[in-house]
């Protein structure tokens, strides 16, 4: 039985109007990476990460999967082996465009996490800053979401997925981001073909056997069809 690995990155979400990280006019430009998506940010400033992804989730819950999302939530439904998806994103696209097995390595916007003692609640759609932790009643909590400087989730089991791999295919992605940009080399190093769908070739793009350019939502909905022999 073949398996297929498929990484996504905000490249995929774009479609849906979930701005990128990179965007010039979006949510990200108004504020300093070290500010928003750091521990030392928080700590610095609760307030005001507290705030920035009260907006992410506002916007995330205004928009809709795109044909991309669906089109892989249809191939792990109807593909003759195994089909794992690693999402770099926040959203919850993914999971309500049908896919099941998803791994969300860069934390969830839904999620909320004690910065004292480490436990996990459903957030708020309006969090505030000094929450307290269900657990500790510490007032820590903040969004669970990986900052930079800290260690994506689940990442033994994802190098597990990508040793298995015969296929890996990274969709949306810039490269710029480890350890993900070196979910190519490592899935390659074991044998599985590599594809990458983007609208320009990332920054890794030279490591993977195959592009498709374009918007996700057109040519990946065309390899599922190839895939599934439709």
């Amino acid at each position: 039985m073949s398996k297929i690995v498929i990484l996504t990155g905000a490249g995929i979400s774009a479609e849906s109007g979930i701005e990128t990280f990179r965007a010039e006019d979006g949510l990200w430009a108004q504020h300093r990476v070290e500010d928003v998506a750091t521990p030392e940010g928080f700590m610095r400033d609760p307030e005001l990460v507290v705030n920035f992804y009260n907006a992410r989730r506002a916007q995330a819950a205004e928009v809709s999967p795109n044909a991309a999302h669906k089109a892989l939530a249809q191939l792990e439904a109807e593909y003759d082996g195994e089909v794992v998806v690693i999402t770099q994103n926040v959203d919850d696209l993914h999971e309500r465009g049908g896919t099941q097995t998803l791994y969300h390595m860069h934390g969830h916007l839904k999620g909320a996490l004690c910065a004292s003692c480490g436990h996990r609640w459903p957030a708020p759609m309006v969090m505030q800053a000094g929450d307290t932790c269900p657990s500790c009643k510490a007032p820590a909590a903040r969004p669970d979401i990986v900052w930079f400087g800290e260690m994506p989730y689940d990442m033994e089991r994802l190098f597990d997925h990508l040793a298995q791999a015969d296929i890996f295919a990274a969709i949306g992605t810039s490269g710029n981001v480890y350890p993900a940009a070196g979910f190519v080399a490592e899935a390659r190093s074991n044998g599985a073909h590599t594809i990458e769908f983007n609208l320009e070739e990332s920054a890794v793009g030279n490591q993977f056997a195959e592009h498709r350019t374009g918007p996700a939502s057109q040519t990946v909905r065309k390899w599922v069809d190839e895939l599934l022999g439709k």
